[in-house]
């Protein structure tokens, strides 16, 4: 509907241009040949708006639309401080340029004009993650993504990816409160997670809607608020790579469980939040003699072992455990080993010297 509209606009004002160029030329001539070569130039004319106009300015001013649709009030407040600052200062050098030689002496005040406060908007809008700070933080320089409300806020935007919504933990994450802020979901991140829930393979459906249930999940008990915003980077392909530039656009973190969107991300000085570490971080923290309850649900690999797990998910592999299988029995921890799959602990049955 919008490219008709805007090519009947190029059309009727090229048209009329062109009619209006055919009476200028041929003034001096009688009406009957004034009237036909102004209809000529009207039928080209209106044919070359109706597809010039849509090129020159329906797709910039799509652009541009996109782009204002995804910036905070707080933003667009500080471009137009800018622009004023901008527009002030070229103001204050007309009386300087005025005196050069025409033509310079209109253009350049023109041209001052357009670049002061275009580097004023950048200056100002660029800086508003620096200017909210000064504010104690109240007012949030991040974009409003659409998903509800507006970018006034105490806490932080967070990008969320794929696999960390199918993963699953960032919902208990959030609803324990550790997320202070809003998670930020990407249109083409959610386009990525329905398209795996369609997928043939069986695996990466059941994977895809476990993610999409998750989001459910976060938007109707999660505390943290979800916006989900349309901006695109049409001119990149891979979903990372969007990621990792809207993260750098918009100043926020990824949290991510993919270890190459983690690496790419840190080459590319975004911060990455890494659930995987953030379970690592927090798992229980125990000493060689420290004493504790367990059940043993498992054989281990060793002869006479047993394999209980913690709450947090580390396994214990208790020493001639076996004999406890399905019991749950108190235990002393011996060693604690630390491999790349994670953390273990080796224990005895208490009482066994």
């Amino acid at each position: 509907m919008k490219g008709f509209l805007a090519r009947g606009v190029g059309a009727l004002l090229l048209g009329v241009g062109g009619f209006w160029l055919g009476r200028v030329v041929e003034a001096e001539e009688t009406d009957p040949i004034e009237l036909a070569l102004s209809l000529a130039l009207l039928i080209p004319g209106a044919i070359l708006g109706a597809g010039i106009i849509p090129i020159i300015f329906s797709r910039p001013l799509e652009r541009m639309q996109r782009r204002l649709r995804h910036l905070s009030i707080f933003q667009i407040g500080l471009g137009g401080l800018g622009l004023t600052a901008g527009l002030i200062v070229s103001v204050l050098l007309v009386p300087v340029l005025s005196r050069l030689p025409d033509p310079a002496d209109w253009i350049a005040p023109l041209v001052t004009a357009v670049v002061a406060g275009g580097v004023g908007i950048v200056l100002m809008a660029g800086r508003a993650g620096e200017i909210a700070a000064l504010f104690g933080g109240r007012f949030s320089p991040a974009t409003n993504g659409g998903g509800g409300g507006e970018s006034w806020s105490n806490g932080q935007r967070f990008l969320v990816d794929t696999s960390a919504i199918i993963d699953g933990r960032i919902a208990d994450i959030s609803e324990a409160g550790f997320i202070q802020g809003s998670l930020v979901l990407p249109r083409f991140v959610l386009d990525e997670l329905r398209h795996i829930a369609d997928s043939a393979d069986a695996l990466r459906r059941n994977r895809g809607r476990r993610g999409l249930d998750i989001l459910n999940r976060l938007q109707k008990e999660s505390p943290v608020p979800i916006e989900i915003t349309d901006n695109d980077f049409e001119e990149i392909v891979e979903v990372d790579s969007k990621l990792v530039k809207m993260a750098s656009d918009l100043s926020c973190p990824i949290i991510t469980n993919d270890f190459n969107l983690n690496r790419v991300a840190e080459l590319e000085g975004v911060r990455v939040l890494n659930i995987n570490q953030l379970a690592n971080a927090v798992k229980t923290v125990v000493l060689p003699g420290e004493e504790m309850a367990i059940r043993v649900i498992q054989e281990g690999k060793e002869a006479g072992q047993g394999v209980g797990f913690l709450d947090d998910g580390t396994m214990v592999v208790v020493e001639g455990g076996k004999r406890y299988l399905n019991d749950e029995i108190e235990i002393v921890v011996t060693r604690v080993l630390q491999t790349v799959a994670g953390r273990m602990i080796f224990a005895q049955p208490k009482g066994n010297g």
